[in-house]
């Protein structure tokens, strides 16, 4: 189902069996007409799209989880990013804004090259694209949270095996973000690290990703409303090249997920 302005994706399955809301926030590609020339040619679609992170989780449906997927690239809005401008790590790595006007390697996305976006525009593009979309995803999970009791948010990302703008070394196969514990109970978070390392593959907990701000913000532990954070390396489930989906990766990976999920699903609903 799209919303009347086409800002996010929302697939409904035909009922509600999970109190499990998948957020995707970063798979979208598209750009308004009218800011598309201002955008360096080369830097769309952007490097570092979560590309195939919404077929990677389409099983939800089939588990009657509901999903929501944002379809504007995150160039225009970064709707994983602090509303007030505050970074999210204080680490020395490249640090972009809810309205980026560089890449993750600090190289300018914009044809005039500037190194910021006006004040106005931050506005504007907040009001139009972030505030829906987090209106959005709250209305989901109180939708969940009515009918079980409790919600939990999983955010669903990817990224490329090394951004030298971020870390300096390559990043594991998996990363596990509940901002230190603050955003999910501990015996949830124990349980999401065990199944997820259960599947052959490097996992890391809040190192070097913690969450972003939608991890952080919708994890509300004293109202049983949890979110997690998992970021993927993309060679787990793309080509070496990280640019073609590679079909035996993604089905050993999309496997591992959908058990977690379902692990995961029967211990909220304890």
């Amino acid at each position: 189902m799209n919303n009347n302005d086409n800002l996010f994706n929302i697939t409904r399955p035909a009922e509600i069996h999970s109190p499990i809301v998948l957020s995707i926030p970063h798979s979208g590609t598209e750009i308004p007409e009218e800011l598309r020339e201002e955008f360096k040619t080369e830097m769309l679609p952007a490097d570092d799209t979560d590309w195939f992170v919404d077929d990677l989780y389409a099983f939800g449906k089939e588990l009657g989880i509901l999903t929501i997927k944002a379809n504007y690239s995150r160039l225009l809005i970064d709707l994983n990013r602090n509303l007030d401008g505050v970074p999210l790590y204080s680490d020395g790595r490249v640090i972009t804004s809810v309205c980026p006007a560089t890449d993750f390697n600090g190289t300018p996305i914009y044809t005039d090259e500037r190194i910021s976006v006006s004040s106005e525009e931050i506005k504007r593009r907040k009001e139009k694209y972030f505030s829906p979309y987090y209106a959005a995803v709250q209305s989901l999970l109180d939708e969940v949270h009515q009918k079980f009791g409790v919600a939990l948010l999983w955010d669903c990302h990817s990224i490329r095996r090394y951004v030298p703008g971020v870390r300096t070394e390559k990043f594991p196969d998996l990363i596990l973000g509940t901002a230190d514990g603050a955003t999910v109970p501990v015996e949830l978070e124990q349980l999401v690290s065990r199944k997820l390392a259960s599947g052959n593959y490097q996992l890391s907990l809040n190192t070097p990703f913690k969450g972003g701000n939608i991890t952080r913000c919708f994890g509300l532990v004293q109202q049983k409303q949890y979110a997690i954070q998992l970021e993927m390396s993309k060679d787990i489930y793309m080509d070496d090249s990280e640019t073609k989906y590679h079909p035996a990766r993604a089905a050993k990976l999309q496997q591992l997920l959908r058990e977690t999920l379902q692990e995961l699903d029967n211990n909220l609903l304890i």
